[in-house]
Parts: structure tokens; sequence; C-alpha cells
């Protein structure tokens, strides 16, 4: 069984330093693994994301992160990323990465994702080129993620898990407005991970959302935006249901 402890939209910035180490502390007792579903900052400045790294650094587990909507704020996601990564944080967009915890092979494939809305209330990619380029854009990043988790498979992982910042179900929406859902996630990201295939999936961004969903295929989805699971972090257990 992997103890994967999930945390997204934690938001920090100079003000918030050490809020949340203190409970990241104790993460070596409840699980083997953080993953971290964006919004990490609130501008997206380098400042907020070494405040962010400074909280997970030297932590004894592994961390992996992918960025949010806020994180990209000052179009500085790159030097954001880099502080991440300094702290030893696996960042990922479009990309899979496999962690041997305890001699389980465990696979995390992550993307931001994008929003476009759910089946039956979606954009699509018809019309004007800045709608053509929204919705290219999410099936962009859905296809990646899709091809991550393909990847993860073929490395022989055991579990995997689809990281994502925007939503992939309606499910984990509710309680949100429904005039918003289209820019709080899409179908596309629900979609590749049924095909491709997944364990669990963790996404944040809908602050008012609830935890609980699952995709159509059957794959548990959880809201992790710390608004919602009202803590550091929430743990959830591979090996047995979610």
């Amino acid at each position: 069984m992997i103890r994967v402890a999930a945390v997204g939209d934690i938001h920090l910035g100079p003000d918030s330093a050490g809020r949340l180490r203190p409970a990241f502390d104790t993460l070596g007792g409840c699980a083997d693994l953080l993953v971290l579903a964006g919004d990490l900052t609130r501008h997206g400045t380098p400042e907020e994301g070494r405040v962010v790294a400074h909280e997970v650094a030297g932590l004894p587990v592994p961390v992996v992160a992918v960025l949010g909507n806020h994180d990209y704020q000052s179009d500085q996601q790159e030097a954001v990323t880099r502080e991440l990564r300094t702290a030893g944080v696996c960042v990922l967009e479009g990309e899979g990465v496999v962690l041997d915890l305890d001699g389980t092979r465990v696979g995390v494939a992550g993307t931001k994702g994008f929003g476009g809305g759910f089946a039956g209330r979606s954009a699509s990619e018809f019309g004007e080129p800045e709608m053509k380029a929204f919705i290219r854009y999410t099936r962009a990043r859905a296809d990646s993620l899709g091809d991550a988790l393909r990847s993860l498979s073929s490395s022989g992982s055991t579990l995997r898990i689809a990281l994502t910042h925007y939503a992939p179900v309606p499910d984990t929406l509710a309680g949100e407005p429904p005039e918003i859902y289209p820019f709080l996630g899409s179908y596309l990201l629900a979609e590749a991970m049924d095909e491709a295939g997944a364990d669990l999936a963790v996404h944040g961004h809908a602050h008012l959302g609830t935890e609980h969903g699952r995709t159509a295929g059957g794959i548990p989805v959880r809201n992790v935006a710390m608004p919602v699971i009202g803590q550091a972090f929430a743990v959830y257990h591979l090996g047995s249901a979610p």
C-alpha cells in the first residue's frame, strides 16, 4: 500500500513562509510521497517560488508538482520551476516520473491542464482563431498527459497517478457556480486518463468544489485544493480503494 499525500492551491507568499512546514515535517510518518496540484504561489514570482521551495526542501518523502494558473501570472513560470527544482521538487509538464517507494514502482504523470468545459457543455475548435487556440492548448495538455501515462505503463510502473491543476471531471466542481465550470477544467483530461489508464487522479483549482469524483472509466478523482480539504494535505492509499 502506497500513501499519497496531496494538496494544491496553497498560494504562498513572503508573509506565509514557514506556515506549512510543521505539517510537512510529519509526512515521514504518514505518507510515502507528496504531490502538489498547482497554484503554489500567489502571483507566480520567483520570490514566491523560493518560499514554496523552502517549505518543501529536505522533506522525508519525494515531492512531485505541477504548476497552476497563479504560477503563470507573472510570466515567470520557468523561474518558479527553477526555484522548486533547486529544492529537489520534480516539476512536471507533459512528463512523467517513476519513483521506487519501498520496492513499489509508482509513476506520476503531470500537466497543468486547462479549461474548456465538460461533455455536452464544452467549447470546440470552431470559429475564431482565438477560440481554436484556446481548445487546441487544452487538447495539447491532455494529449501530453496521456502520452506521459502511457510511458509510465511501458516503464513498468505498478501504480500510476495523474496530477493536474485543472479538473478532469465536473463531479469535483460541485459547489462552484456552474457558469464558471468551463474555466475550471476539461473533459479532455479525463478522456486522456481513461484511455491511458491511471489508479488515481489528483487536481486543485476549484476552491469551492468537492473532494471526491470519478472519471467515466472509473478512475478515482480527488480535488485537493486546500480550501476543499481544509488541512495542510490529505492522504490517499493506493493498493486499496483510494
